[in-house]
């Protein structure tokens, strides 16, 4: 029987994390080929994904945070030959792991070498390939402008103290959004767009979002008298599910026009753009994953007791 084979793309930052190493060595004892590169450079990531391509492997797993594994998962869905993808989670937030129920803790997470991959879908913003989610407005700014030595003293309070402190700062976008069925204009605080559930340090903006049903969560904070407020709530985490104080919907593609430049965070990273169409492409991942993940509308034990059912799901 052939090696199971994968390499780990390592943030920089964690080259010295004496748990990463550890289970990494559990993983080799295990009867794994697990090659580690570590980035240093900006163009790192993208050249040891390129390696991976390129040889035999048959798996990459991203180490590092929400930045990490997006920016992984966007090269692996653009490209033709097909790897799965598995998660070693060591940022500050964790939103998308958190949601997904991918364990924290090094060796539990890279355990997750031997479930099955299940395929998942990828959103789109233009041409950005995004896993996790896409937000605007005001909640972008705050997970830009959060300082990293703040968020790694803090973890994910730092987005908290950030936002509160920037409150006096908000300001309402005008927009529109469009897709099947489903117009809203009017201004508006903030919005997500889920792939994922969660984002910016825990902020379930999609909270019954899905990974694999072929369709985008859109949640929209509108701007209304007491908005500030709102929004505080929101920042402070009393809130679980948007739809409570704006709308909410889902479906297949979604378009936004604003009249100016909109901060945008794609799995955390930052853009600005005037129009924006969002989609999803069903499928377009591989992803080790627990069998009992939330983000899967059928669990892997059911797919796999019932490949024909889970497909029809």
């Amino acid at each position: 029987m052939a090696t199971a084979k994968a390499m780990l793309v390592l943030h920089g930052k964690q080259a010295a994390n004496e748990l990463v190493r550890e289970a990494v060595l559990a993983r080799r004892e295990a009867g794994w080929q697990l090659d580690v590169r570590v980035t240093w450079e900006q163009d790192d990531l993208a050249r040891f994904v390129a390696e991976a391509l390129a040889g035999d492997y048959q798996t990459l797993i991203a180490g590092g945070g929400d930045g990490t594994l997006g920016s992984v998962a966007a090269l692996l869905a653009a490209a033709p030959r097909r790897l799965s993808l598995a998660l070693l989670p060591l940022g500050t937030a964790n939103d998308f792991a958190v949601a997904a129920g991918i364990p924290l803790e090094p060796a539990s997470a890279l355990a997750l070498l031997d479930a099955p991959a299940v395929p998942v879908d990828m959103g789109r913003m233009n041409e950005h390939f995004f896993l996790n989610m896409a937000t605007g407005g005001f909640g972008s700014r705050v997970t830009a402008n959060t300082p990293e030595e703040l968020k790694k003293a803090l973890g994910g309070v730092a987005y908290l103290l950030s936002g509160l402190s920037q409150l006096g700062e908000v300001t309402a976008v005008q927009g529109r959004f469009r897709g099947p069925d489903f117009v809203w204009e009017g201004p508006f605080l903030a919005f997500g767009v889920g792939n994922g559930r969660q984002a910016g340090g825990g902020q379930q903006l999609c909270p019954q979002a899905r990974i694999d049903d072929g369709l985008l969560d859109l949640c929209i904070v509108p701007a209304a008298e007491g908005a500030v407020g709102t929004l505080g709530t929101v920042i402070a985490g009393g809130l679980r599910g948007i739809e409570a104080v704006g709308e909410s919907t889902r479906l297949p593609w979604v378009e936004l026009e604003v009249d100016e430049g909109l901060d945008l965070n794609l799995d955390g990273e930052p853009w600005v753009e005037r129009r924006m169409r969002f989609s999803v492409s069903p499928g377009a991942l591989n992803l080790h994953l627990p069998a009992d993940s939330p983000l899967l509308g059928v669990s892997i034990d059911a797919r796999q007791a019932s490949p024909r059912a889970a497909g029809e799901a």
